[in-house]
């Protein structure tokens, strides 16, 4: 089957092969050509501008997009509303807002352009294991670019989910979720970490442990046991972690829902705690306690002098007035 992958970083790149390993015909465009050019020296066809992509692919056009969310998606698909003809075939890969995708598909039927939305999980691995595809937009469309979206996903990896965004919006819920997996197990190895066990315990061992049939077994412990095994302390990482947007989408999801998601939240906002250090809040708190309570504060510049594990165990009384 014929189509056109626009956008070659780490996901379109590898995504690109894999279809060109299923006996695709590839179209391959990246606004740098170097990347391009190495897709085509592995057997795609180069188009070196979106009016060059078009004149390489026969009607009816399918153009997968595989971009960041947001303006660039939008640009572009503006863009390819003006080149394109009726029953050319838009495909949405990136991690889109489902509303922009419900929007876009109903611009675009004005012009009898079909528009589907697609949302892709496997990371850099997805090359040798597989794509899982979540897809939404009209079934006679789904059907027709079926082939593609097999040949991307593993045994039983694809599934269509229903009429315009539905594919995005069950790729948010999944990242929403990932954000809540993640947040525990990170937790999970602090808790070891800070133990009286904690120095005898290598963190890469007990995930792989944790793998061998324990209920909490999955990928993401697999990644946790090479993170590990290349470095023990994770000393050359900073503890910084950005969010996409899906984990904010899926909580203001929940609230338009009205559906309590406390684990989901709680990690969203976790991740944006890692990226602050001595926050005006945290000065402010040790401010109230010395206030109600006399307990003593750190001073900047005296951090040295509190130990990494704490200031202290977790006392069981109320005699410090808290």
């Amino acid at each position: 089957m014929q189509a056109a992958i626009i956008g070659l970083g780490r996901m379109g790149a590898n995504m690109a092969r894999r279809l060109l390993e299923g006996g695709h015909d590839i179209v391959v465009y990246n606004r740098h050509p170097e990347k391009t050019e190495v897709l085509v020296s592995e057997g795609a066809t180069g188009a070196y501008s979106l009016e060059d992509i078009l004149k390489k692919l026969s009607p009816p056009r399918i153009v997968w997009l595989m971009l960041p969310a947001g303006d660039v998606t939008d640009s572009h698909v503006n863009q390819f509303a003006s080149l394109l003809e009726a029953g050319d075939i838009i495909v949405e890969g990136g991690n889109s807002y489902y509303k922009d995708d419900v929007r876009r598909a109903s611009e675009l039927a004005k012009k009898g352009i079909k528009y589907i939305d697609a949302g892709v999980s496997g990371g850099i691995w997805g090359l040798k294991v597989g794509y899982c595809t979540m897809v939404g937009g009209e079934k006679e469309i789904f059907d027709h670019v079926e082939p593609l979206i097999k040949t991307l996903a593993p045994e039983e990896g694809y599934l269509y989910c229903g009429p315009s965004g539905a594919g995005h919006f069950v790729k948010m819920v999944h990242n929403g979720v990932e954000y809540g997996m993640m947040q525990a197990y990170a937790e999970g190895f602090e808790i070891l970490k800070s133990s009286p066990y904690g120095d005898n315990l290598h963190m890469g061992q007990v995930s792989h442990l944790w793998n061998q049939g324990s209920v909490v077994r999955s990928w993401l412990l697999e990644l946790c046991e090479d993170a590990f095994g290349k470095d023990a302390e994770l000393e050359n990482i900073k503890g910084y972690v950005e969010d996409s947007g899906e984990g904010r989408w899926t909580v203001q999801q929940a609230v338009e829902s009205g559906v309590p998601a406390p684990v989901i939240t709680l990690s969203l906002f976790e991740r944006f705690r890692s990226r602050m250090e001595n926050t005006f809040a945290d000065r402010v708190l040790a401010a109230m306690r010395r206030e109600f309570g006399g307990h003593a504060v750190v001073k900047k510049g005296d951090e040295s002098k509190v130990t990494s594990k704490g200031a202290g165990k977790v006392s069981h009384s109320r005699s410090d007035k808290e």
